[in-house]
């Protein structure tokens, strides 16, 4: 069984068991949280797609950890204009374990 969340603007397929790194969620780790919008879920026998999110559906998962990634360095430069700018992000997300899917 598997399942198609939407959070963060993105979209994750996710089955039971399965550990996703989502954009960051205000919840402390070893709390619950329960994602709602679920697009699509499967169960093996027969697939449901939500016009535009499934009724009834919801995927809960448990906080592993809050982090930050590693450092995207972008660097800008002029040549012959002795110009140049570095710059650097690391983005915070939240480690998931997806306990279960219900339909």
């Amino acid at each position: 069984m598997y399942a198609v969340i939407k959070t963060g603007g993105k979209q994750y397929k996710v089955a039971k068991g399965d550990s996703v790194f989502v954009e960051k969620l205000e919840v402390k780790p070893g709390e619950e949280v329960t994602f709602d919008e679920v697009i699509l879920l499967n169960d093996g026998k027969s697939t449901k797609i939500g016009t535009p999110l499934v009724e009834g559906a919801k995927v809960v998962a448990k906080v592993e950890k809050q982090g930050k990634e590693k450092k995207v360095v972008t660097f800008k430069y002029k040549p012959k204009k002795h110009s140049h700018t570095k710059y650097g992000h690391r983005q915070p997300y939240t480690k998931v374990t997806i306990e279960s899917i219900e339909a």
